[in-house]
């Protein structure tokens, strides 16, 4: 789960990482905060839960994995596949 504003270059770059990933559907939610009237309440919750409230916010399993600088370089360092794996969130290989 990714939760993003839109115009946020940050949560593109997020977004762009993990659409690498054959993400199972249903496994992959963007919420994109601007347009939302509880934008303040959910950027004051991440803030209580991950200690920041900036966007992106990106969650595998429930699990905070920081922002996008942070997804990129789980990616690069293949951590990110191995999270996405362990909680089965991509497609099976054929």
């Amino acid at each position: 789960m990714v939760f993003s504003k839109s115009y946020c270059p940050y949560c593109t770059k997020a977004k762009k990482v993990l659409e690498k990933y054959p993400i199972v559907s249903g496994q992959y939610e963007v919420i994109e905060l601007e347009n939302r009237d509880d934008c303040n309440q959910i950027q004051e919750y991440m803030k209580q839960l991950t200690g920041a409230s900036s966007v992106p916010r990106v969650f595998i399993n429930g699990v905070s994995i920081g922002g996008g600088d942070d997804t990129a370089r789980l990616d690069s360092n293949g951590q990110l596949g191995k999270k996405l794996e362990e909680c089965q969130a991509l497609a099976p290989r054929i």
